[in-house]
């Protein structure tokens, strides 16, 4: 064994000092002695795993930090040594890489899926610190891909497709190309190995075809560069084997339309070269319209520059070119690692800026997700690879994924213009806050001092940042209703026993809240607002029956109910089955989680409630102002005839309601019923529209649904 390391240890010579190169065979030496009798699945010592990461890490030229952390990246995991034993031996800064890449296998959670997602936090969080840690754990990752054959089919098929899934797009994200194509390579022989298998069968044939045309290809290209004093290297770009297989199944074409395509790599010396270069190649062959895209002027994400151009070649066939200088051309394959690879600012400024500000998203996505596995789920948003590139007013380009709306745009300028954004102007006209954005649009956001966040926004939204934003809001606001809310009813429960909340001493809320196991009257609260405390016990165990003093009237008084508002927010909420109006009769239901659910007192669910659960149940009435409108259903039974949709619609407009939603079912040739969904102000302005619809010619009845 000791002649891998050895090994190693020679390639370190090229670029790190004695030192340092004593300082990683040490941690080797540390790592075999902690490993010892362990052994991979193979049956090879297992210290051959951290060497064979740190030989990838070479490869890159990492730091010997970052070398010495690979060698005793599994040692807190899989031995018995401590991070304080560690830290004493090798410093704070090695150790801290290997604890980011550590496992949490000391604490328990309820699913596999739960632990995974914990784990996954937990590195992300230790990668905003230190880039280096995800760059360990992606050279761990490969290695384990590598080896993956010794595992069963099963555990074969979850390692790669947790690949695929995070750690391919991470890599991605970082710019680390060539990794990032040995992980999908690998994943997919794993996941689909029959499917691999034809398909690389399939391109050595085809090889053998296109090579004539390629050779003639890069002949033309070079030789066209030559001419014009222009020294450059002309590659054939090889396709990848899940490439292909993803346009076959994205784009539905056949793996003979795939291959009909050439591709080719022009590598110059500068960027003005590039631009030179892509005049030539117009030149030499026809470009085809549309297909021109400018990755120097306006970068990707993940750093990435190049100038890409689809060509009309000989006999009509397509030619993909790439021109890019060779700063450009370490960047595409190293990405992020160039800057260790490479150690010249003069190309890694673009990768590393845009990888930092991916950690400060990452570290504000850590603050506002709930859990573990809200947060994978959001950082799996942010890594989608397709993007559109956008201008605000003053001409700043902004990048966002495909899809992404005016809401995530202003999420994205800045929180507080995403928070208080209430519409939005593209390309100078107004456009819904939903509407899908194109690239090259140029997007105003319209702000309002008192305006908040729509809980209709995560309907349509797609970048994690605005997703995070706005359930970070209203948690906040669900939070302050539900306290509001629990407040008013414990006193409305406390004033049927004679007592007001503000007389409780401060004992009796104490030995409750100790019983209950909550920290404060704050949580107390807010639990009876959510439905999981029932505020009629919690008014019995605060004041016990002798202490009751309530007459008969004040108790005739508390059933009175509760005075509903209609702005209690996320809180309280209106049944669907019987769609409540102010002036309906209505009493309440607690639910767990979700407040009150408001019901008419005739409602058969709600009797049915009264009935299994009657302390749940809540006497409630209708404020005198109620400042919002509701939802109603009509069923209206009428004669098929043209225009009479039209009728109906403006004699609600003219009513002052809006219409929601509107179905029409046939009943015979002449005859339908049409369910009309209104926004009405209360019984009596519902009442108004209906009387002015059933008077239409051709209406024979007009009921309200479930009345």
């Amino acid at each position: 064994m000791n002649s891998g390391i050895d090994a190693l240890c020679t390639r370190l010579t090229d670029y790190l000092s004695p030192d340092q190169v004593a300082a990683i065979r040490r941690a080797y030496i540390f790592s075999e002695q902690a490993h010892s009798g362990q052994f991979r699945r193979n049956g090879d010592p297992y210290v051959t795993h951290p060497l064979a990461v740190a030989n990838i890490l070479c490869d890159m030229h990492m730091d010997h930090h970052s070398l010495m952390a690979a060698m005793l990246h599994d040692v807190i995991e899989d031995t018995g040594v401590s991070k304080e034993t560690l830290a004493a031996e090798f410093g704070d800064e090695v150790t801290a890489l290997v604890d980011g890449v550590t496992k949490l296998t000391q604490v328990h959670f309820s699913s596999k899926a739960e632990a995974q997602a914990e784990n996954f936090r937990k590195m992300i969080l230790a990668m905003t610190h230190d880039v280096r840690v995800i760059v360990v754990k992606l050279a761990d990752r490969l290695h384990n891909m590598r080896t993956l054959d010794v595992l069963s089919v099963e555990k074969r098929k979850r390692v790669a497709r947790e690949t695929l899934d995070i750690y391919a797009p991470i890599a991605m994200r970082l710019g680390m190309n060539d990794i990032r194509i040995e992980y999908e390579e690998l994943g997919f022989h794993a996941i689909w190995p029959m499917r691999a298998e034809r398909i690389q069968h399939a391109v050595l044939a085809a090889r053998g075809h296109r090579r004539e045309m390629v050779i003639s290809l890069e002949v033309a290209i070079s030789e066209r560069l030559a001419r014009a004093g222009i020294t450059a290297r002309v590659e054939g770009r090889e396709k990848h084997l899940f490439s292909i297989y993803q346009k076959m199944r994205e784009k539905r074409r056949s793996f003979s339309e795939i291959m009909d395509v050439y591709g080719f790599r022009v590598i110059v010396d500068s960027v003005d070269t590039c631009y030179r270069g892509l005049g030539l190649m117009h030149n030499l062959y026809k470009p085809i319209p549309g297909k021109f895209k400018d990755y120097i002027a306006i970068p990707k994400t993940n750093g990435y520059q190049s100038l890409h151009t689809v060509l009309k070649g000989p006999r009509g066939v397509p030619i993909e070119v790439q021109l890019r200088s060779e700063a450009m051309d370490a960047m595409a394959s190293s990405g992020i690692a160039a800057h260790w690879l490479y150690k010249s600012d003069g190309f890694t400024n673009t990768s590393q800026t845009r990888a930092r500000e991916w950690m400060k998203s990452l570290q504000e996505l850590q603050k506002n997700a709930g859990d573990s596995l809200e947060f994978i789920e959001s950082v799996k948003i942010d890594l989608f690879p397709d993007e559109v590139y956008l201008f605000t007013p003053k001409g700043r380009i902004m990048t966002l994924p495909r899809g992404a709306t005016p809401v995530d745009f202003a999420y994205a300028v800045h929180s507080d213009v995403g928070d208080t954004c209430v519409a939005a102007r593209v390309d100078n006209r107004l456009a819904p806050l939903s509407l899908p954005l194109a690239t090259g649009q140029t997007v105003e956001i319209i702000t309002a001092p008192g305006a908040r966040p729509n809980p209709s926004w995560l309907d349509f939204v797609i970048t994690s940042k605005a997703r995070a934003k706005i359930r970070h809001f209203l948690k906040d606001q669900q939070s302050d209703e539900s306290r509001d809310l629990g407040l008013r009813l414990l006193e409305k429960s406390l004033s049927g026993l004679g007592v007001k909340y503000t007389e409780l001493a401060t004992g009796q809320v104490a030995t409750l809240l100790k019983e209950l196991g909550m920290a404060s009257a704050d949580t107390l609260l807010e639990n009876i607002g959510m439905g999981n405390q029932v505020p009629q016990i919690i008014a019995r165990r605060l004041v016990p029956e002798e202490d009751d003093i309530a007459t008969p009237k004040l108790k005739r008084a508390a059933r009175k109910g509760i005075a509903i508002r209609g702005t209690e927010g996320l809180v309280v909420s209106y049944a669907r089955c019987c769609r409540p109006l102010p002036g309906d009769d209505i009493n309440g239901h607690l639910s767990a989680g979700r407040g009150i659910v408001i019901h008419r007192h005739k409602c058969r669910n709600m009797a049915s409630e009264i009935r299994s659960n009657p302390d749940k149940c809540v006497p409630l009435r209708w404020a005198e102002q109620v400042d919002r409108e509701f939802l109603c259903q009509l069923r209206i039974a009428l004669i098929n005839r043209r225009g009479m949709l039209a009728e109906i619609a403006r004699e609600a407009t003219d009513s002052e309601a809006s219409i929601d939603n509107v179905q029409i079912e046939e009943k015979g040739s002449h005859h339908g019923v049409m369910q009309l969904g209104l926004m009405v102000r209360d019984r009596i302005h519902l009442a108004r529209v209906i009387k002015r619809i059933r008077v239409l010619p051709g209406v024979d009845k007009v009921t309200r649904v479930n009345a």
